[in-house]
């Protein structure tokens, strides 16, 4: 399944708007047949707080289905699959409360966001549910991948996320599946 920006259509009035955040039917038409098993929230009080790269390994890969409900990021998705053409390569896009879009990323791939507003928010939806233990990452600065993070200065960083292997020391959990990675409509 390949990475995919989704925009929503909005109903609006004078009372404000209204949006269909998800339809499994829909979705599936989209191409994203996948059930959902858990939803997370994240609230970012600081500009630039980065938080990424992640993904979980097989058997417990996610599917994400991401939006900012408050706020702005920066959303990326970098191919982590051994043997893909693209490996390494990502594609981004903005979402913000106002645009009300969503990033689709596949297993496989490494997702990550930076915030572009204080105290933003987003939710997005996951295809497992979290194992600790399967927990992977590829470092946020990595050269090889090249990620034109929109920084005025140093990231906010947890912990872990200062210490994640760069893309030529990660032993890749994901194999290539055929379908490419490609540009996505921003």
């Amino acid at each position: 399944m390949p990475v995919k920006l989704i925009k929503p259509k909005r109903f609006g009035d004078e009372r404000g708007w209204f949006v269909e955040t998800y339809n499994a039917a829909r979705y599936a038409e989209l191409g994203i047949a996948v059930t959902f098993v858990q939803d997370n929230h994240s609230m970012s009080a600081e500009v630039g707080t980065l938080r990424g790269l992640h993904f979980q390994a097989p058997p417990h890969g996610q599917d994400k289905l991401v939006r900012c409900v408050r706020g702005r990021i920066w959303d990326v998705a970098v191919d982590v699959r051994r043997g893909s053409p693209t490996w390494g390569k990502w594609v981004g896009a903005e979402l913000s409360a106002q645009n009300g879009w969503q990033l689709f990323v596949p297993i496989g791939f490494a997702h990550g966001f930076v915030t572009l507003e204080p105290d933003t928010e987003v939710e997005y939806k996951c295809s497992a549910l979290y194992a600790p233990g399967a927990e992977g990452s590829v470092i946020w600065n990595d050269p090889t991948i090249a990620l034109p993070w929109p920084l005025a200065g140093e990231p906010v960083l947890s912990a872990k996320d200062k210490i994640a292997p760069t893309l030529a020391d990660l032993d890749s959990p994901f194999v290539y599946d055929g379908i490419p990675l490609e540009p996505i409509d921003a």
